[in-house]
């Protein structure tokens, strides 16, 4: 379980087609273990491999068709998160790491030091207003739905720990539903 509160940012090495998915090489400001699970835009994974800093995922293609973890390329910039320790400060909100889909960037306003993402929004009755939302393993709260899209505000702090700064509209963003609304509202129905 993890927090949507990201400890770093990475930087990709590798993104390499097998049979089975994609192995996706990151290099991490810290150390995982082999079968440790680390949180990679969101996406949990397992350490399949390291060297010093460098980690070794393997993903598999239900991962590589709802994640955005094929889009990556060598030098992109990514965020960790390690999981949550029992005993640990819970900050964030329940993330799983279990991406349920991809979300386009639709614009970028800023209001002062705020910036306001406002996104795409998937045909679900699980983003709501006031709701939590994690994009790319941020966690974050939507603060206006508007017709097809849904909007999310951010200040400088998660900005400067987070990928956040580098988007761009059309980027696509890895969205995981608040699980808490998920099991409130049961099982998903055609908006």
């Amino acid at each position: 379980m993890y927090t949507g509160i990201v400890e770093a940012t990475g930087t990709i090495r590798s993104t390499d087609r097998t049979d089975d998915g994609l192995t996706l090489r990151v290099d991490a400001p810290f150390e995982r273990s082999v079968g440790d699970s680390l949180a990679v835009d969101g996406v949990c994974l397992t350490v399949a491999d390291h060297d010093g800093g460098r980690l070794v995922a393997d993903c598999s293609t239900e991962t590589v068709a709802r994640t955005t973890v094929d889009r990556r390329r060598p030098g992109d910039t990514v965020n960790l998160e390690r999981p949550l320790a029992a005993d640990g400060r819970f900050d964030g909100h329940v993330v799983k790491g279990t991406v349920d889909t991809t979300t386009r960037l639709a614009a970028i306003r800023e209001d002062g030091d705020t910036h306001e993402y406002v996104f795409e929004r998937p045909e679900t009755p699980y983003v709501v207003e006031k709701g939590a939302v994690a994009l790319d393993g941020v966690s974050l709260t939507v603060t206006a739905i508007d017709g097809g899209t849904f909007s999310v505000a951010t200040v400088p702090e998660t900005r400067r720990v987070t990928t956040l700064s580098e988007y761009a509209p059309g980027d696509r963003a890895n969205v995981e539903y608040d699980v808490l609304a998920k099991y409130a509202r049961g099982p998903a129905v055609e908006a």
